[in-house]
């Protein structure tokens, strides 16, 4: 599976890198070379980011899974009190 990018979200991390290298390293780069770079990082950086991502929504997922027995719990056999039981 690969990770791609909605076009606009596309476009504004290719702008993102345009600008990081004017401002941070005072270096020109293109559109091209940027949308280079982003395919680089996708590719290469992004299924590790993804797969921690993924990681740490399961483990949120079970802990509120785990949860749901205490926070849904309904007492049984309530009609009758305690003590005629």
């Amino acid at each position: 599976m690969s990770i791609e990018l909605p076009k606009d979200k596309h476009r504004e991390a290719i702008a993102a890198i345009v600008r990081y290298f004017q401002e941070e390293r005072e270096e020109e780069i293109g559109t091209i070379a940027a949308g280079s770079l982003l395919r680089f990082f996708l590719t290469e950086i992004g299924p590790s980011i993804y797969n921690q991502a993924v990681a740490e929504v399961q483990q949120r997922m079970q802990m509120h899974v785990a949860d749901l027995d205490i926070e849904f719990h309904q007492e049984e056999f309530q009609h009758w009190p305690k003590s005629n039981r």
